[in-house]
């Protein structure tokens, strides 16, 4: 019995040591399937992850916005603004060749050349050695007014010889009179019936102010009709009406120091120019002009506009701080062109002019309604046009 439970003992212990050794190897050579052993070589070959800090910054975008932008940039390469941020950009002007409404609708203002920063005008135009590209064929001699209009046909004088001109006759009343000059829209140059009776709507010649009893003037310049010279688009005609301001005063039943300057569309743009080339008219009121010459689609500029320097010199935008008269700019607030006249409006630190936007008017209906309300401040020698009078005007 002894023996048996010896050959008991020792095999138990054979056992137990056998396990032991068994439990020492690693897993990855323990057995088990060869999924599992897949599974685990691959988790013992992952790197250890680090827990992400909360106070560590984003990482930068490839392009981040500056916080300034000291250095230009082009358009195509500036970020659209949000609504938020939006504001007028300074860019260099528009080449000649232009979309007007395009420019129009812009909000930039344009670089203006030395002579306009030094507001040199006259210097500019005295410079420009134009060159005449295109021309359009003359209508002849302006019709003469019935003897029972209030207008006579007369010739005065300017730097390129006799120019046609229609004047209010004496009212013989031994009175001197305030007087307008008026540069009516489309050809400025030529001159034609403005003594019918015309619609409150679309009365181009301003016909409230000789029925206040203002004397008026209307004068062709230039290549116009029959006149010597040829036509410049906004050039050389300032100096015809420059001419015809001073028959104007020598009129025994004008007052020299009571004579003011006006016009419509191409006839506003060209005042504008004459305000900055003269101070001796008491006021000026532009209406429905244009910032750039260039933005009639290429008609009534009959210089080289593929050279900037001929547009430059016939664009009001450039000239603002050479106006030296009151000047009021005025349009209608439906079409029109208040866009164009809206970007002089943001550029502008002349004091002198005044910009109005007439409620419920187009660029023509805003003519007779704008004179009805400035010829009784003529009369009395006092023109505050302010903008509670435009709101007013009907």
């Amino acid at each position: 019995m002894s023996g048996c439970f010896v050959i008991l003992l020792l095999a138990f212990l054979c056992i137990v040591q056998g396990c032991s050794s068994q439990a020492g190897k690693s897993p990855a050579t323990a057995g088990g399937s060869a999924s599992e052993k897949k599974q685990q070589v691959a988790q013992s070959q992952e790197p250890a992850t680090t827990p992400p800090v909360a106070t560590q910054a984003p990482p930068a975008t490839s392009d981040p916005l500056p916080t300034s932008d000291p250095q230009p940039q082009s358009q195509a390469a500036r970020p659209e603004p949000s609504a938020a941020s939006e504001a007028v950009v300074m860019t260099p002007a528009p080449p000649p060749a232009v979309n007007p409404q395009a420019v129009a609708d812009s909000p930039a203002t344009v670089t203006a050349s030395p002579d306009a920063a030094t507001n040199k005008f006259n210097e500019a135009r005295k410079k420009l050695q134009t060159k005449i590209v295109s021309e359009i064929p003359r209508s002849g001699p302006p019709e003469v007014p019935p003897k029972s209009s209030p207008f006579q046909l007369i010739r005065y004088t300017s730097p390129v010889g006799n120019l046609a001109a229609y004047v209010t006759k004496d009212p013989r009343d031994g009175k001197r009179h305030p007087a307008i000059i008026w540069i009516t829209g489309g050809d400025s140059n030529e001159i034609g019936d403005v003594w019918s009776p015309a619609d409150r709507d679309f009365d181009q010649s301003a016909s409230a102010f000789r029925k206040a009893g203002i004397v008026m003037m209307f004068p062709s310049l230039r290549g116009g009709n029959d006149n010597p010279g040829v036509r410049e688009g906004f050039l050389g005609e300032v100096d015809d009406i420059l001419a015809a301001t001073d028959h104007l005063a020598k009129l025994p039943y004008v007052d020299p120091q009571q004579i003011y300057l006006g016009g419509h569309s191409t006839g506003g743009t060209l005042v504008m120019l004459v305000g900055a080339a003269s101070d001796r008219y008491r006021a000026i009121f532009a209406l429905g002009p244009v910032a750039f010459a260039n933005q009639y689609d290429g008609e009534y500029v009959y210089g080289d506009t593929s050279n900037r320097t001929e547009v430059v010199v016939r664009s009001p935008s450039f000239w603002l701080d050479s106006i030296q008269s009151p000047m009021y700019v005025i349009e209608g607030d439906t079409g029109g062109n208040w866009n164009t006249i809206r970007s002089m409006l943001k550029k502008n630190k002349n004091p002198q002019i005044h910009f109005l936007k007439i409620p419920r008017k187009t660029h023509f209906s805003v003519i007779g309604p704008v004179a009805e309300k400035l010829a009784p401040q003529i009369i009395a020698g006092q023109v505050t046009l302010t903008e509670e009078d435009a709101e007013a005007i009907k």
